[in-house]
């Protein structure tokens, strides 16, 4: 099988190395790549946010498959194209991404499809801001508020605060940007990133995992794209998944299904498992970074067989996914002012080694690996346990040097410990 797999992160990296264990996977391509991934896998500079281009580049590489990593080319349609050109794609239509690419959109699926989440409300006048704050947050009975942007935004347009002005200002940001704003209720409880196979109303789960979205230890700081995650979830009460399962992915799937847009790939939900069980936050389309990571560590089934069952309807006919004993831990190193503009083009060294991911990263014509965007290295450490595995991530990530760089020293610390429950 000759895979082609869209995108530039750590996540696309993850991807690449699972897919090298493979043995059905006999040549691996990706555009555009980074430093890292060209060590792995023939690389091309291509547009992934056109269609043609991405359909273009499948037919000339005569590959079986193609893998879209990233959120924005499944919401624009590019697996789409893909398909048009006779190519088997992992990653749902464009009518199915809207489940991602429009909050709106998500919230109003779920409600037909009868799965719990939070209250909410869309506001897209300015005018109507100062009452829909009323009815939310702590003026509305609430912990906090929760301020979202309706489209796309890479984990960084959503604002949880206690603080009115500063739901405030967040919203109205986004409404002088013209985008519409998404408030909701503030759901309690530990949140849970479940990555689900799915191809029509066929599901398969994948472990779950949790993420670190804030940048700073013990949830401080303002919200990135996530700075670490971990699997499995020891604190988690066996049949939850299960539950989630037959509560929330089925019954979305099965509407998708039944408005004629069914989802073929990866989708991703975003729980909170609160007091009176779990509610989904937010549903994405594609793999979730830096969940892939740990997920995929874990991971001993084949995977390019099983992204291409799902691709081509024949997820139901697979066996049940196996995976490995113990738990894998994730930290991402970040540049200097990320998650606001970050530092760049700075040369990053002792990142040659094992369970070191590369995402914002390049390579000078010297042959020296510089640094090219916020999120630069996710380190993957795995062990018989968290405590072991984060003894691993955190060796590595102590090594490598980045000026400016930082990283959160708490990823999985907490569950490790055992103060994480339900």
């Amino acid at each position: 099988m000759r895979v082609l797999v869209i995108g530039s992160g750590a996540r696309e990296h993850a991807l690449l190395l699972a897919l090298r264990r493979d043995p059905e996977v006999e040549s691996l391509s990706i555009a555009p790549g980074n430093a890292g991934t060209a060590a792995i896998a023939d690389q091309y500079d291509v547009d992934i946010t056109s269609g043609e281009a991405v359909a273009g580049l499948a037919q000339r590489l005569e590959v079986d498959l193609v893998v879209i990593g990233p959120e924005v080319p499944l919401v624009l349609g590019v697996a789409d194209a893909v398909r048009r050109a006779g190519i088997a794609c992992f990653g749902p239509s464009k009518d199915a991404a809207r489940i991602e690419g429009s909050k709106s959109f998500g919230k109003e699926l779920m409600t037909a499809a009868g799965v719990r989440t939070a209250r909410s409300e869309v506001v897209d006048n300015p005018a109507h801001l100062d009452a829909a704050l009323d009815r939310f947050g702590p003026d509305g009975g609430e912990a906090a508020w929760v301020v979202k942007d309706d489209g796309l935004a890479a984990g960084k347009g959503v604002v949880v605060t206690a603080d009115r002005a500063a739901a405030r200002a967040h919203a109205a940001s986004l409404l002088e940007a013209g985008h519409p704003v998404l408030l909701e209720s503030f759901l309690d409880g530990p949140e849970v990133s479940l990555f689900c196979l799915v191809d029509g109303e066929t599901v398969v789960p994948m472990l779950p995992a949790q993420d670190f979205k804030r940048v700073g230890d013990n949830d401080t700081g303002p919200n990135t794209g996530g700075m670490g995650a971990y699997a499995p979830l020891p604190w988690l009460p066996e049949g939850v998944v299960a539950q989630i399962v037959d509560d929330v992915v089925k019954p979305v799937a099965a509407e998708l299904v039944k408005r004629g847009s069914s989802f073929s790939g990866l989708l991703y939900a975003g729980l909170a498992i609160t007091s009176r069980g779990p509610a989904v936050i937010e549903f994405n389309c594609r793999f979730g970074d830096p969940e892939t990571q740990p997920v995929l560590a874990l991971l001993e089934t084949p995977l390019g067989r099983l992204l291409y069952a799902a691709a081509t309807g024949g997820l139901a006919d697979e066996p049940p996914l196996r995976w490995r004993d113990g738990a894998a831990v994730t930290v991402v190193l970040a540049a200097e002012n990320y998650p606001s503009r970050p530092r760049v083009g700075d040369v990053i060294t002792g990142s040659d080694v094992e369970g070191v991911l590369h995402a914002g990263t390049s390579r000078r014509e010297d042959g020296a690996v510089v640094s090219s965007g916020g999120r630069v290295l996710s380190i993957v450490g795995t062990g018989a346990d968290l405590s072991a595995a984060r003894e691993v991530a955190y060796r590595v990530i102590k090594s490598i040097r980045l000026p400016g760089s930082h990283f959160r020293s708490d990823i999985a610390l907490a569950a490790a410990q055992g103060r994480v429950g339900v």
